[in-house]
Parts: C-alpha cells; structure tokens; sequence
C-alpha cells in the first residue's frame, strides 16, 4: 500500500478506495437489446424542465407523472451527450381522460413555449385534438374526427379510434435513421416519414421541424391534461 494512504484519515481512505466504484455505478447499464434507461424511476436526474411551469412534472411511485400547466422536460443526461443523430425510444405510457402530451425528438432545451426545433410524437387517446397517439404531429397524423372542411390530408392516416386506449399502458417505440422516422405504437407502425430529399418544410411556416440532432423532450400539454410514462429507454446508433 502506498504510505502516503497510510497516514490519512480513515474517512478520506473510504474516499478514495470507494470513489471509482461509486462512478463505476453511475454508468447506465446497457441491456440485451442494447438500449440503457435514461429515467430511474426515484427522481428526475438527467433531465431539466423549462421554467415556465417545472412543476408540471413529478415522479411518484417509479412513474414520471405530468400533470400540471404548459412546459417541456428536456433529457440532459450522458448517453449521446444528450445530442444524437441516429437512435431508438422505447417508452411505456398510460394517458387520462382528455389529455394530451407529447414526446419531442432531435429538439433542444428551451424555458418556454412549444419547442422550436424537433418533432412531437403524439401522445393523445381521447383529447378534442383530432391527431392521436401515434402521429408525427402536424406532418403525417393519425386522424379520428371529422374530415377538416379542406378535405382529407393525404399524408394523414383516418382511423375510427387512436391506437392508444385512455387507462392503459401502451408501447411507444420512436425510430430515427437517417431521414426516416418510424412510430411504432403496441408494436405496430403508425406512421413512416421520410423527409423530403429538396429540403422543403414538412410544416409550412416552421422550419425547425427537420432531422438534424437533438435531445428528447416530455410534454406538459394543459392544466387538464395527466399523463405517466415509465420504462424510458434509449439505443444511440450516432
């Protein structure tokens, strides 16, 4: 042992015999399918939310609980440095009675408003929105309503119920590979989008809502609006 170890206090010899393996502990597990949890169920470490209402998000009994006024929790945390390119989402989430939220993608922290850069997979069952869980939001939906007096979108996709049922838990699987992102809700794909190869806007006025790189974002939709998550995932390919 080196004798320099030997003259310290015992709390400091603690120190630096436990530091690495503590660090060693802070490294997220990868599982069998190669994806690591970035949400641990007690606390929301490795995320930040906005400041326009931050506490619109709770964790309580290993669910992150949204609940509450207008406002974004952005993942801050180490796998892809919180910016990455290519990548996988699994989540499990369970909506209420006419909520409504949202799961961002390759966008970026911001303390107010609706997200700027990024896309919104669609998080609604039952919500007066007719574009329901499952849509690329504004882009390519997943209608249940009356067809919009302009008549049908034909990049939207008219179902006579949403792919998600108010009270129950259901597989959100989010997919990015180079221009093309794939949602995928129980299994199932609802929507598959490849960006326009002339760089033209998916959303007319909005020209950040393209694939570039970004971070994942939770939303707090309206005061009415409770939705839990659980089981959040992550696989970076770049």
């Amino acid at each position: 042992m080196n004798m320099k170890l030997l003259k310290l206090p015992l709390a400091a010899l603690l120190f630096f015999t436990l530091t690495p393996l503590l660090q060693a502990d802070k490294t997220p597990a990868v599982d069998k399918e190669g994806f690591v949890s970035i949400f641990n169920g007690k606390d929301l470490s490795g995320w930040k939310a906005g400041a326009e209402n931050p506490d619109s998000f709770k964790v309580k009994d290993g669910l992150l609980v949204v609940d509450g006024p207008r406002c974004h929790l952005f993942y801050t945390g180490s796998v892809g440095a919180a910016d990455f390119k290519d990548f996988e989402l699994k989540l499990k989430a369970k909506t209420t009675k006419g909520s409504n939220g949202g799961v961002y993608f390759h966008t970026k922290f911001q303390d107010e408003g609706w997200p700027k850069q990024g896309y919104e997979a669609q998080v609604n069952s039952t919500h007066g929105d007719p574009k329901k869980t499952g849509s690329l939001y504004a882009v390519k939906n997943i209608w249940v309503g009356d067809i919009p007096k302009k008549g049908k979108n034909p990049n939207d996709t008219y179902v006579e119920a949403a792919p998600s049922k108010d009270g129950e838990w259901f597989d959100y699987h989010i997919i990015v590979k180079g221009k093309t992102i794939e949602i995928k809700v129980n299994g199932k794909t609802t929507v598959k989008y490849t960006e326009p190869a002339d760089g033209s806007d998916p959303v007319a006025g909005n020209p950040g809502r393209k694939l570039s790189s970004g971070t994942i974002g939770i939303q707090a939709h309206d005061p009415k609006s409770v939705v839990y998550y659980k089981d959040i995932r992550l696989k970076v390919s770049k």
